[in-house]
């Protein structure tokens, strides 16, 4: 008889789980709470998936900060190379987009999904939708069953948790893996959002929703009097009606609040990054040479966007009105901080809700990283984000969910030695 494995969540690591475990003989059901599978996927990348990096595997691991140690055994044992070789496979093509980020070449995340139901398909994995786990039973230490909501229990030799975490509700991930594992006395890191928007104090961030800024340098300080650089990311962000967000505040917010740091935090954009002090003043004495006719207001048109030069003319408390050939030395230099270090006040992030990832998780020590079963409950697997592993945008917590659910999915099918 077909060793029985349970997977339970049909998100990238548990599809991927379940696949493997089918590829290697075993007889799997997929057990899926949501009427699809795949559902976080599908919104992932806006859409078009940035499913793996090229990074290389020291690297990869790097990414992941202290924790990353934990994702060799997986990464050495099933990593991007596979990975593309798998979903080609399937019909899936993969192009490398700047930073080394790899998508479909469709640019359709729906066509990841599909070549991962395809390798369900191929390996007759049964899969139940709407179908919400309540509790997976344990008889003299080893996995026995898994009950679902409905009443009904499902016999298991093995039980692969791949629930994700609390980020996007709407597709799912509403934390039930967590409380699983702690019912069967796995230790739960607290958990916390990564990846995540930030909510700022000043009034005039809120004023700008809708602006994107591309090309800008954004760094994070801790601390008021004696601050200290936590991070720093060039690239693109965008103002909201609550603060800051886009790809270089989502990977500043994971370095900030990773650091649990104490007291204030500041970000500070740098408009002109490319400048350095003094090419920033003969860049401003160009411009203010070019319009000396003109009112203040009027003369950072080829410098910043229009809605932005607002806001920079109110904090350089210059008048507005002043002609620009009246500017003094020392006006330009508060105009040039400006540019170069726009000081917002972080007041917090935003809800775990709207993280793109989930930081904390089942504690890794609890976990063999050569097989991704417990250390406490025989024949319990865990795959992807509901590991207390996080890592930055650009396809790296992808990577990790399918190395992990590809390892998970495999030793589970396999009789205990």
């Amino acid at each position: 008889m077909a060793r029985q494995v349970l997977v339970i969540g049909g998100g990238a690591s548990g599809m991927m789980a379940a696949g493997r475990a089918a590829e290697c003989g075993a007889a799997v059901t997929l057990l899926e709470k949501m009427p699809q599978l795949g559902s976080k996927i599908l919104l992932s990348g806006k859409g078009r998936c940035n499913f793996s990096n090229m990074a290389d595997l020291r690297d990869f691991v790097a990414a992941f900060g202290p924790e990353g140690k934990f994702l060799y055994g997986a990464f050495t044992h099933f990593f991007r190379p596979d990975l593309l070789d798998l979903l080609e496979r399937f019909g899936l093509k993969a192009e490398v987009e700047r930073g080394g980020r790899v998508f479909p070449a469709s640019d359709r995340a729906l066509d990841v999904v599909k070549a991962l139901k395809q390798y369900l398909q191929q390996g007759k994995v049964r899969t139940r939708l709407n179908g919400a786990v309540d509790r997976v039973e344990v008889q003299k230490g080893k996995v026995s069953r898994v009950c679902l909501g409905i009443g009904e229990a499902l016999e298991a030799h093995a039980c692969i948790l791949a629930t994700g975490g609390l980020s996007y509700p709407l597709t799912g991930s509403t934390g039930d893996g967590y409380e699983i594992a702690k019912r069967l006395g796995h230790t739960i890191v607290p958990l916390r959002p990564s990846l995540v928007p930030l909510e700022v104090e000043e009034p005039w961030a809120k004023e700008l929703q809708g602006l994107s800024l591309r090309n800008v340098k954004a760094s994070i300080f801790s601390g008021k009097k004696e601050r200290k650089k936590i991070g720093e990311e060039f690239g693109e962000m965008l103002f909201t009606h609550f603060g800051v967000s886009g790809p270089i505040i989502l990977r500043l917010s994971r370095l900030a609040f990773k650091s649990r740091a104490r007291g204030r935090l500041t970000l500070c954009l740098n408009l002109k990054p490319a400048l350095n002090p003094e090419q920033l003043d003969r860049r401003l004495l160009r411009d203010l040479a070019k319009y000396h006719r003109r009112q203040f207001k009027h003369c950072l048109a080829d410098l910043l966007p229009r809605r932005l030069i607002c806001v920079i003319v109110r904090l350089s408390e210059i008048a507005p009105e002043k002609p620009a050939h009246q500017l003094t030395a020392q006006e330009r230099e508060r105009i040039g901080n400006l540019l170069s270090a726009l000081p917002l006040t972080i007041l917090r992030p935003r809800p775990i809700e709207e993280a793109v990832v989930t930081a904390g998780g089942v504690e890794l020590t609890e976990v063999n990283p050569k097989t991704m079963e417990s250390r406490i409950i025989s024949g319990l697997y865990f795959c992807g984000e509901i590991l207390n592993l996080d890592g930055p945008t650009g396809g790296y917590n992808l990577q990790a969910a399918f190395s992990t659910g590809y390892l998970a999915g495999e030793m589970a099918a396999q009789e205990p030695g």
